[in-house]
């Protein structure tokens, strides 16, 4: 795996970076610490004991509104033992998985730089609790970053703002995990879809996009469902949460397949002669490391933002950005 990134000024609004779960959490003491919690919840607590974790604080509320001794006590235990274990379970899988977090702000220059700053900040200190609760990442986890980028009713009532007013702050996000058998899962927030290279069939194959799920880009639409739906401008509708149907998955099959993720500053998914040009350099250096593939598409990248120069078009260049995964 290699990812690059080229601003098309001084700073850039486009930010990416590779997760290895094991160098940047403690992984270990995550685990030891799920197995503590898991034994310990199945102690009882003696009567006037001092609570030692949000599960003996339960089972003394229990205490207070039921009979003494309640199954219920011991049930409950009994279910946050086991949910210990699970996220035990779910931690060891991030020692052999990688994740990537892409975001594109609108635009290039200090305030895009800050926008896709505060999606990257936002993302990270969200992982902390992620991991103790779950020990992986969560639907709920991206429901938030969506929640911290839609612009507020009560923040936009406050200063006076024309609420007929639509023009935001825009920034994409795409994140995604990659197990060792080349299983890749990611939501992606309005950030153009991957591109899968066939090594087999030397172009990029068609993908089932009735299981690429893609949201708009953040903070523009806000689950119908969600508690604070109506202390939020939401400009889309969705009836409900991000689910883990949700979550789109690609597989690379083969020795060599490659998966191109990129900002659309690169292409931006629509036009089918650049599509071609695309595929044309990944096809050229296929057999070359990820970095060499890289930098091959970013410099040729680079060479169209010359064309569009030479016509007069600079306001259609912006950052860019591209990750490869190579499947070995």
């Amino acid at each position: 795996m290699y990812g690059n990134s080229v601003p098309a000024g001084s700073v850039g609004g486009d930010l990416f970076e590779y997760i290895n779960f094991q160098q940047r959490y403690n992984i270990d003491a995550r685990i030891a610490r799920a197995l503590q919690l898991s034994t310990e919840y199945l102690e009882p607590l003696a009567c006037n004991q001092v609570p030692r974790n949000t599960v003996d604080e339960h089972v003394r509320w229990l205490r207070s509104s039921s009979a003494p001794h309640n199954p219920a006590e011991t049930e409950y235990r009994s279910a946050k033992s086991s949910e210990r274990r699970r996220v035990a379970d779910n931690l060891r899988e991030l020692y052999t998985t990688a994740g990537v977090l892409l975001v594109d702000a609108q635009g290039h220059g200090i305030i895009s730089a800050k926008i896709a700053s505060t999606g990257h900040d936002t993302f990270h200190a969200l992982m902390l609790p992620e991991l103790d609760r779950h020990g992986k990442t969560s639907p709920e986890l991206f429901e938030y970053i969506n929640l911290r980028f839609a612009q507020s009713v009560t923040a936009r009532n406050a200063l006076g703002l024309d609420a007929e007013d639509h023009s935001r702050e825009i920034a994409t996000m795409l994140y995604g995990e990659i197990r060792p058998n080349g299983h890749f899962r990611f939501v992606n927030f309005g950030s153009p879809p991957p591109l899968v290279f066939s090594a087999e069939f030397g172009r990029f194959v068609p993908m089932n996009t009735d299981h690429l799920v893609q949201f708009p880009a953040l903070g523009l639409e806000i689950p119908e469902d969600h508690p604070d739906r109506n202390k939020y401008f939401s400009l889309a509708i969705r009836q409900t949460q991000i689910q883990s149907s949700d979550v789109a998955e690609i597989t690379l099959m083969s020795q060599g397949d490659i998966l191109l993720l990129y900002s659309d500053g690169v292409y931006d998914g629509s036009d089918e002669e650049a599509r071609l040009g695309l595929e044309q350099i990944v096809r050229d250096n296929k057999d070359r490391a990820a970095k060499e593939i890289c930098n091959a598409v970013l410099d040729y990248a680079l060479k169209n933002d010359g064309y569009l120069q030479q016509a007069g078009e600079q306001d259609r260049i912006d950052d860019k950005t591209v990750f490869i995964i190579k499947h070995s």
